[in-house]
């Protein structure tokens, strides 16, 4: 073990300019730890375009929200569904038709993961919810706004399915990866639906 050189009997005193740039060096690496601690967020990717799977979003959304947690959900690909709110095909290419004709109108025709049966199986979903009082998924879509929960439309998927802003409902925010990941970073909790 390395001992400190001794001076006239007493341990030798570190230079004042050097304690001075340790001190600094401490400082940085704090600013840096600080900076990649999680803050009270939660960030969601909603890939998935059913009805079950999408209303869990939002249930799991507003409940952070209401824990005072800043929340920001990510719309990508099937995911994009749950934001729609009519088709538009004029004007479109053939692809981008077809897409557009295979997709749910809107959030009340989302499919149910399992036990669809043609849409059967989300209607009697959505009628057992119903006669529970339990909130719809567009009742939670308002809510989670009014909570001032980030819902942002993948920018990458829309083009590539020909989606239009007209086509989805309003007050979305649209970006990229980089937007979504900007936030996971921060995240204390970030999932993938």
């Amino acid at each position: 073990m390395a001992t400190r050189p001794q001076m006239a009997g007493r341990p030798y005193a570190l230079p004042v300019v050097e304690l001075e740039a340790r001190l600094k060096a401490l400082e940085e690496k704090i600013v840096n730890l600080e900076a990649r601690v999680p803050e009270d967020r939660v960030s969601l990717v909603i890939f998935s375009g059913e009805l079950d799977r999408i209303l869990e979003a939002f249930v799991i959304a507003t409940g952070a929200a209401a824990l005072g947690q800043q929340v920001s959900m990510f719309f990508t690909f099937w995911g994009l569904a749950g934001l729609r709110q009519k088709k538009t095909i004029s004007g479109k290419r053939v692809r981008e038709k077809l897409m557009t004709v295979l997709s749910p109108k809107d959030s009340t025709r989302l499919p149910m993961s399992r036990m669809n049966f043609f849409g059967a199986g989300a209607r009697m979903m959505r009628r057992m919810m119903r006669d529970k009082h339990v909130a719809t998924l567009e009742d939670l879509m308002r809510i989670a706004r009014r909570m001032g929960t980030r819902i942002v439309a993948c920018e990458t998927s829309r083009d590539v399915m020909g989606i239009r802003d007209e086509e989805l409902v309003g007050d979305l925010e649209f970006g990229g990866t980089a937007s979504f990941l900007s936030d996971a970073l921060r995240s204390r909790i970030t999932l993938f639906i």
